[in-house]
């Protein structure tokens, strides 16, 4: 791993009132003295959309992977667009005077080896990478495609969620029978294709068929449910330009000798679209962006950065001290990874589809393997466990933008829910199956490859989310939270009540009611973990919150209707499951009745967190605290959660501790200081970064309906300066040094009758 360093660019100054977020998110620069051996090298840029992972080799070869969050191919798996390599005509033979510095305030990699002087950056408002490149002495420069998938190839290694996987649970000889129906069915990629212009280079991907797509819905019986099919005709690519550049081949273009030299490249995906269409639509991207002084283009691009940045921060430090260019202390290590994981997130998360929890747009193949930089562990599908957790942190860090492609993901795919669950079980409502493509069917190895019509129990044969339905309710907590925050009413009619309506009817009348008249959920699972359960606590506290938020809603956001399905229901929700400690204690339990343990998570808990019906401010938390003393496991990696269940527990020493080591658990190969994994994922993980980030903030801020505490589980020796975003449009920005809160500032001014400074009331 090479060697960096951290810079300090600002200096805090004894007196000043408030630090912008010029002086929070710009306080390091992250700099390189030495050039990448390999692809562990590579660091990130991106505008949310299209991605590039960069680096300079020893000979001073520009090289970065090229990716776009929607560039999925026919066999459903999401590529890379491709890859780059831009070398100059005098390659450096003798490697000396380099640096290279990643600015993620401004977006935009710099580097200086030599001779020669780099400056890659993604136009945050348009999808054009440039390359700008500055000599001392003039020569010429090529650009060179050098992209690996130039010849049909057949995909022999299935991944979990890949969509060919044959399901394992299925008898052998049925399996075997059925495998040579599908012969036909291998995942072959295609090539990409050369595109022939005068005066660029460029290539492009053109999905000819969408069998994936096909068979999942003829499998599992969602085939005459109208919707556009995802795959067929999707078209991504790039073109890259330089001015009075020569084309050498149909890979190759070489810029004219001299001392100053700019390619930039258009990245673009139509869905469905022809080639001809694909082209038109990425050469008036390139012209559009050509049209403008490149200055002027930067200028809005270094502007769209600062906005970002100024939306929110937190800065820890410890007591009495300042960040240095030295400082290894656990406050900077925390503070550099909340801001650095929220850069990556901002790098992919403007596009059409969600972010990849599994590597995210920013894999790349390990060093010593050829080209592919496609492969990703847990394959092509979207876990909700996992992909959730990417998102946790948004609301308070005001990334609103960034939430939509979740949202909108989901919501799309309603529609298949709830005709899904009219037509296996024949009632109202929809839920959402763990484990999905991205259109909505279930993977095709755990739904199994026997058609719908001739079983029986029409869901999925996996019994790892069988009944694992909490996605469901997360997502409609997720939505009414984002109301909350944002006040959007158009989007709370349109889109959040509707589905929290439907994924409440679901549970009403999927359910029958016991003795007492309470909810019964049988047959039921507790997310992975407990495979036989009656009433799991992740269902059950999810629809206690759900249903309380939208009790909370403006009175007229609710149909006479559906408050009544929303008051009856919660009148039959039977109490959160308890048991016994061996101490004899009450506690929180992963279900009314839980058997059959097959994996290694804490679903009791989930009434900590997500759903916050136990926190250190509320009655029972002696509950919470017992469940997460006696947890049967733990951890501080990956999707674990035990961060944020601490800290909402009020447990300040151990979310500080779980917070710090997974702060320093980065993958040791990477030379990006926030590539985490590959944990239980893969690399970058974003369960990891998600988590940290949203347990990062629940130190500094929890808010519960219009009540905002501050600081209620921050370390006593730990100075803090931050802007976060609170419920009902409210900003909250301030410091905290020496275990006081000063320059408080809360927008609107009438929301500081709701702060509750917390310091000295923490539950240890």
């Amino acid at each position: 791993m090479k060697k960096f360093t951290y810079i300090l660019l600002i200096l805090f100054i004894t007196g000043i009132i408030s630090c912008s977020c010029r002086n929070e998110s710009s306080l390091y620069k992250l700099v390189w003295d030495t050039p990448s051996n390999d692809t562990y090298g590579t660091v990130p840029l991106g505008n949310g959309e299209v991605a590039v992972n960069a680096w300079i080799d020893e000979a001073g070869n520009l090289r970065f992977y090229i990716s776009r969050i929607d560039a999925v191919d026919e066999n459903g798996q999401l590529l890379k667009v491709g890859a780059m390599k831009i070398s100059p005509s005098n390659q450096i033979s003798t490697p000396s005077g380099f640096e290279q510095t990643l600015d993620v305030k401004r977006g935009v990699l710099e580097a200086v080896y030599g001779d020669i002087s780099y400056k890659l950056w993604i136009d945050a408002n348009r999808n054009v990478i440039v390359a700008e490149i500055a000599t001392k002495t003039p020569q010429t420069f090529t650009a060179c495609n050098d992209g690996w998938r130039n010849e049909r190839t057949r995909y022999d290694k299935y991944d979990c969620s890949d969509i060919y996987n044959v399901c394992s649970f299925e008898d052998a000889s049925f399996r075997e029978a059925y495998r040579e129906q599908l012969d036909n069915l291998e995942t072959v990629i295609e090539p990409d294709v050369p595109v022939n212009l005068p005066d660029a280079v460029g290539w492009y991907h053109h999905n000819v068929h969408s069998k994936p797509f096909q068979v999942t819905a003829e499998v599992q019986g969602t085939d005459d449910i109208h919707r556009q099919d995802p795959l067929l005709h999707r078209t991504f690519g790039a073109i890259v330009r330089a001015g009075n550049a020569k084309k050498i081949d149909e890979k190759t273009l070489q810029s004219p000798e001299g001392k100053a030299h700019r390619f930039e490249i258009a990245v673009h995906t139509k869905h469905p679209a022809t080639v001809p269409e694909w082209l038109d639509e990425t050469l008036q991207i390139l012209d559009g962006a050509q049209k403008l002084p490149v200055q002027k283009r930067f200028s809005e691009h270094e502007k769209w950065w600062d906005g970002f940045c100024n939306r929110s921060w937190i800065h820890i430090t410890q007591n009495g001290k300042s960040a240095t260019v030295a400082d290894s202390s656990d406050a900077f290590v925390l503070s550099r990874a909340y801001l650095l994981q929220r850069y990556v997130s901002a790098c992919a998360g403007r596009g059409q589809l969600a972010i990849k929890f599994n590597g995210s747009i920013f894999t790349v193949p390990e060093p010593g393997q050829q080209g592919n930089a496609d492969y990703r562990r847990w394959g092509s599908g979207y876990w909700w466990q996992n992909t959730r957790s990417a998102y946790f942190s948004m609301p308070a860090a005001g990334d609103f933008d960034m939430m939509q492609p979740l949202f909108n993901q989901y919501f799309e795919i309603l529609p298949l829910c709830t005709e899904r669950v009219r037509k296996y079980f024949g009632h109202g409502g929809a839920y959402y199956p763990e484990c999905i493509y991205f259109w909505g069917d279930v993977f095709s190895e755990a739904y199994g490859w026997e058609s719908w019509k001739t079983r029986d129990n029409k869901l999925q044969k996996s019994g790892w989310h069988k009944y694992e339905w909490v996605g469901g309710l997360e997502l409609a907590y997720m939505m009414l939270e984002y109301y909350e925050y944002t006040g959007d009413t158009g989007f709370l009619d349109t889109k959040a009540v509707p589905l929290a309506m439907e994924i409440l009817t679901f549970f009403n009348e999927h359910y029958a009611t016991d003795a007492n008249g309470k909810l019964f959920m049988n047959p039921s699972q507790a997310v992975e973990t407990w495979w036989d359960c009656d009433n799991p606590m992740p269902e059950l506290a999810g629809i206690y919150a759900v249903t309380e938020q939208l009790e909370r809603l403006p009175e007229n956001a609710l149909t006479a209707d559906r408050k009544k399905i929303v008051s009856s229901l919660k009148q039959k929700l039977p109490a959160l499951p308890l048991t016994q400690s061996k101490d004899g204690k009450p506690m929180l339990a992963p279900a009314q009745r839980f058997e059959q343990k097959r994996n290694s998570e804490n679903p009791e808990l989930y009434a900590v967190f997500p759903f916050r019906l136990i926190s250190y401010e509320k009655p029972n938390v002696e509950w919470g605290i017992e469940a997460f003393k006696h947890r049967l496991d733990r951890g501080a990696s990956g999707w674990r959660q035990d961060d944020i269940f601490a800290s909402y527990l009020g447990l300040t020493d151990e979310a500080r501790n779980h917070l710090v080591r997974r702060a320093k658990n980065k993958h040791k190969q990477s030379r990006f200081p926030a590539f985490w994994g590959p944990n239980y994922d893969w690399i970058p993980d974003q369960t990891h970064g998600g988590v940290l980030n949203k347990g990062i903030q629940s130190l500094v801020m929890q808010c519960d309906g219009k009540r905002i505490d501050l600081f209620p589980t921050f370390p006593a020796d730990w100075d803090c300066d931050f802007k976060l975003r609170a419920p009902y449009n409210t900003t909250v920005e301030g410091r905290l040094k020496d275990g006081k809160v000063t320059d408080l500032k809360v927008t609107p001014k009438e929301r500081e009758k709701d702060v509750r400074i917390m310091i000295g009331n923490n539950r240890e």
